[in-house]
């Protein structure tokens, strides 16, 4: 994990604390304990912590972790009771028939159990909503907010109405963005022998998410990354 790419605390009590997650970390150990997560990282930060959701491991932004058993629980049935408002961003292929829409699709595991998710009638119940923030000729920026948490929930919800989010290797295609594929006119710096891409990285951030615990209000909100902003000042530039 490179430097730049250090989880950011956005806010900390003696409860919780909300982390701005690195696209690339995993959330949570894995199985296999292969690689450091995030809650590896957390733990040897403040010894005991807990965990209340998780993110994709390339998904980027907002997460939440417990600091003691108690905020856990608490926390915990916040977000499976649909009580939290969470936000995410994303660029997805192409541009949605509608500007803003409900999908309500229920979700189930893959029957081959490969760790892929589908639509099936006989899944969970699962509810994106959807706005488009921007468009340009072959992406639309989107403004997601679900409303169940199902594993890979929006990635799977996209791909449904065939606008899946860019650069999802499981729901889509994992060819990167690159500039020369945007630009009519484009010239390698003599520097380099091969493009680096724009986007390489499923291109979707969990933005804010909004709760209230202990009678407090609170709205966190996670900085896009600078993968994400330069593809969209790229984009904005040739629209």
């Amino acid at each position: 994990m490179s430097k730049h790419n250090k989880p950011q605390v956005i806010f900390e009590n003696h409860q919780f604390v909300v982390i701005n997650k690195p696209s690339g970390l995993l959330s949570v150990p894995d199985r296999m304990q292969s690689e450091p997560s995030l809650k590896d990282i957390l733990l040897q930060q403040y010894g005991s912590i807990y965990t209340v959701h998780r993110l994709d491991r390339d998904t980027s932004g907002v997460i939440v972790f417990a600091k003691d058993d108690v905020t856990h629980k608490e926390l915990s049935q916040l977000f499976e009771s649909r009580d939290v408002a969470k936000y995410y961003l994303g660029l997805v292929h192409g541009n949605p028939a509608h500007e803003t829409g409900i999908i309500d699709a229920p979700m189930m595991e893959h029957p081959a159990k490969n760790g892929k998710m589908v639509t099936h009638q006989k899944g969970k119940p699962s509810l994106t909503e959807y706005e488009v923030q921007e468009h340009f000729k072959l992406y639309a920026w989107v403004k997601f907010r679900i409303h169940t948490g199902r594993t890979h929930q929006i990635r799977v919800h996209m791909q449904h109405i065939g606008n899946s989010i860019v650069c999802d290797e499981l729901y889509g295609s994992p060819e990167p963005i690159l500039l020369s594929s945007l630009k009519k006119k484009f010239n390698l710096s003599k520097s380099e022998d091969i493009e680096r891409p724009l986007l390489s990285r499923l291109a979707l951030h969990s933005a804010s998410l909004q709760f209230i615990h202990k009678d407090t209000n609170y709205n966190f909100e996670a900085e896009l990354p600078k993968d994400l902003k330069a593809t969209l000042q790229q984009l904005r530039k040739l629209s």
